[in-house]
């Protein structure tokens, strides 16, 4: 059995060296469906549930929207793009911290792996609007 739940949350990023417009900061309303899979609880209060609703919100808010909306989402291994970040957490602004380029592919497979180890979900898939045309989706390895 599968469930999904549906967050939305502002990132504000670039892609240092990209050849076209992102390469410049710009940011995105993202829309992320959260998949969840498993067999139903047979007993007690969640019966026929993979998980509440409620309880699935908690965790996405908790490890994922909290932490990623209205943040600088930046690569550690830009330059420019630390420099960035340092000039904004000394003004006491919210910046994010990835190893990697900040590009929805990155950023899906990121969430995926931050709710199944941090936040214990049965994650099965992160499907990751990036514009209302665009999104990326990972399903693990």
């Amino acid at each position: 059995m599968k469930v999904v739940k549906s967050f939305s949350f502002d990132i504000a990023h670039m892609l240092d060296c990209h050849d076209g417009k992102c390469k410049n900061l710009h940011g995105h309303t993202y829309r992320l469906e959260v998949e969840i899979s498993g067999e139903l609880i047979e007993e007690g209060p969640k019966e026929g549930m993979i998980m509440d609703f409620s309880d699935l919100k908690q965790v996405v808010k908790q490890w994922i929207v909290e932490p990623m909306d209205h943040a600088f989402l930046y690569n550690t291994k830009s330059e420019r793009e630390v420099a960035l970040a340092e000039m904004l957490e000394g003004w006491d602004l919210k910046t994010y911290a990835l190893d990697c380029r900040t590009t929805a592919e990155a950023v899906s497979y990121h969430i995926y792996h931050v709710l199944r180890e941090q936040g214990n979900l049965p994650v099965s898939r992160i499907r990751l609007w990036e514009t209302p045309t665009s999104y990326s989706e990972y399903e693990g390895e």
